[in-house]
């Protein structure tokens, strides 16, 4: 069996893909799209397997993106480069016996730092409110 072109690129599914990579809701895309357009048309698009051309182009300028994003994008082809590019040693995954700290102590020290602010909110709401309580009192 040999990977033939004519395979077909399920392009309602690459909008729904990028879309959903970028963190943009169905509504959000159809108040971009216009007033004619609604969530559940939106979702009624991403299922659409061809979508046609003005209609592409109108999407990847909201979404900012080439065309071709949803045209040509396949994704068992882009698994099996992945899963044949990054192997141990690779671009995508290096290990570091050198590494100089732990994240453990990384999320310690953000934890720290959060409490330390909230420390100093309080400490400047409760100067505020004593201003306050003094401006009233006079």
């Amino acid at each position: 069996m040999s990977d033939s072109p004519s395979k077909q690129i399920h392009q309602g599914r690459n909008i729904k893909r990028f879309r959903e990579m970028l963190g943009i809701k169905q509504e959000a895309l159809a108040y971009e799209l216009g007033e004619d357009w609604s969530q559940k048309k939106i979702s009624l698009l991403e299922q659409k397997e061809e979508i046609e051309a003005s209609l592409l182009s109108q999407i990847a300028e909201v979404l900012k993106l080439p065309v071709e994003a949803f045209q040509n994008f396949d994704e068992e082809q882009a698994v099996n480069i992945i899963s044949n590019t990054f192997d141990n040693g690779s671009v995508g995954y290096q290990k570091n016996d050198n590494c100089t700290f732990h994240p453990i102590d990384k999320i310690i020290k953000l934890h720290e730092e959060k409490i330390a602010l909230y420390e100093r909110m309080l400490k400047e709401k409760d100067e505020m409110m004593q201003r306050l309580e003094k401006l009233i009192g006079k």
